[in-house]
């Protein structure tokens, strides 16, 4: 894309920044600031759309007893199991059965502080998930 070309569409998904993109000028690519366009502002708000539903459903899980307040945190704090291991130092599979109600109830101080400081929680928040829902984590 040509410098010229660079779409200023004051997107709201940046929140006033502008990101570095590279476009040509004279034949050469240079960096260039970009404050958004209207389609990637689109595809980014059916994004987090999609996840704060899955936040959402996560959040009435944990409320009926279904899944532990782990798996609330894990969605409401953008992870999976797959990156939630990677952050904690827990395998996937001690993950996904730490998301379990009566397994996360047993879990040591010293796991669930590992899963605290992935999550910049405290314990107290660790163990249990906001009554009002998860627009309290944002």
């Amino acid at each position: 894309m040509d410098i010229e070309n660079i779409p200023q569409h004051n997107s709201k998904t940046y929140g006033g920044h502008n990101k570095i993109i590279y476009a040509r000028q004279n034949g050469h690519y240079i960096s260039a600031t970009c404050n958004g366009w209207e389609d990637e502002e689109y595809a980014t708000l059916q994004a987090v759309n999609a996840l704060n539903a899955e936040t959402k459903k996560a959040h009435e899980l944990v409320k009926s007893g279904q899944k532990s307040p782990l798996y609330f945190y894990m969605y409401a704090y953008r992870h999976d199991t797959v990156s939630l291991a990677q952050c904690s130092g827990f395998f996937q599979w001690q993950v996904k059965r730490h998301l379990k109600p009566d397994i996360f109830n047993k879990l040591s101080l010293k796991k669930l502080n590992r899963y605290a400081k992935a999550l910049n929680l405290s314990l107290s928040q660790l163990k249990t998930v906001p009554q009002t829902g998860y627009d309290t984590i944002n």
